[in-house]
C-alpha cells in the first residue's frame, strides 16, 4: 500500500475562475532567461560582413570622369545607365558595392552627384563603375 493509493485515481482539478493556459504561453514560461538584453543583437550586428571600399587607380577615375562629362552632356539621350558605387555601412567601418540601373535626372559637376531617376543621390567619389548604351562608341 502507498501513501498515494487515495489520489492516484481522481481526475486533474481544474479552475472555475481562470482557464486553461494555452500550450504555446506554457511553453513561453520555460524559455531561457536572457539576462543580457541586446546581446545577441550585438553579436549578429558584429558577424555581419562588410566591405572595404576599392581603391580605383588613375586610368580607371579618368575614365568614369570622361563618362559622367558625357553622361551629364546628354542625359535625355543617355537611356539606361548602371552604375556601380560604394554605400558606406551606418553602423561600422566598410560598405558594400550597390548597382543602380535605370535613367540619371541630373549630373551636378560641381557638386560632385548624380540624381537617379528613384531620388537616390550618388557621389562622384563613391562610383565604382559607370556602363550603358551611350558609351558603346567609345574604345574602351
Amino acid at each position: 500500500m502507498s501513501r498515494y493509493d487515495d489520489i492516484i485515481e481522481l481526475e486533474r482539478p481544474f479552475s472555475k475562475k481562470h482557464p486553461p493556459m494555452p500550450r504555446e504561453a506554457r511553453a513561453a514560461q520555460f524559455a531561457p532567461f536572457q539576462a543580457l538584453t541586446g546581446f545577441g543583437a550585438t553579436i549578429t550586428e558584429e558577424a555581419r560582413l562588410t566591405d572595404e571600399m576599392p581603391q580605383l587607380d588613375e586610368g580607371q577615375k579618368s575614365i568614369i570622369d570622361m563618362k559622367l562629362r558625357i553622361l551629364a552632356g546628354d542625359l535625355k539621350g543617355a537611356g539606361s545607365v548602371t552604375v556601380g558605387y560604394f554605400v558606406k555601412d551606418k553602423k561600422k567601418s566598410g560598405g558594400s558595392i550597390e548597382y543602380f540601373t535605370g535613367s540619371i535626372r541630373k549630373v551636378d559637376e560641381a557638386g560632385g552627384w548624380m540624381l537617379t531617376e528613384d531620388g537616390k543621390r550618388i557621389s562622384f567619389e563613391s562610383i565604382l563603375s559607370i556602363d550603358g548604351e551611350i558609351y558603346s562608341a567609345l574604345p574602351f
